[in-house]
């Protein structure tokens, strides 16, 4: 584990990437996310026969929206592999739906060390936001 990383993190990632559903990719995904009451809301990726199933970060930030949060403080992805496993392009947006500038989306291995961490315009940038919907 990396000194910038937070062992309960660590931990309660490893443990819910235990439980992704993916029976067709093999690729279990893990994501927790912290909002700003500091609340800690984890999720994992659950795979459906017509390969539209929901991704980690998704299922992370839906547990956080359920519950009456619109905010997050940081996001943290774990795959399976040492490889960077980052956001798709959708969570990429809903992520931006909840995030403000100090928003910090980090992104472990396997073992939980930190491989990278992003800010909001660094992990999309010139993003579209529900403030461009006003007039």
């Amino acid at each position: 584990m990396n000194d910038s990383t937070d062992s309960a993190i660590v931990t309660a990632l490893l443990a819910v990437r235990e439980r992704a559903y993916a029976p067709y990719s093999h690729h279990p995904v893990g994501a927790l996310v912290v909002s700003e009451s500091g609340t800690r809301y984890a999720g994992a990726n659950v795979e459906v026969a017509h390969y539209k199933g929901i991704c980690a970060e998704a299922s992370a930030i839906a547990a956080m929206a359920s519950a009456g949060e619109r905010q997050l403080r940081e996001v943290w992805v774990i795959g399976p592999g040492r490889h960077l496993c980052t956001p798709c392009g959708d969570c990429r947006q809903r992520i931006r739906e909840f995030a403000t500038p100090e928003t910090r989306i980090r992104v472990v291995d396997a073992e939980g060390r930190l491989l990278k961490e992003y800010d909001m315009e660094a992990l999309l940038p010139d993003s579209f936001g529900p403030e461009n919907l006003s007039p």
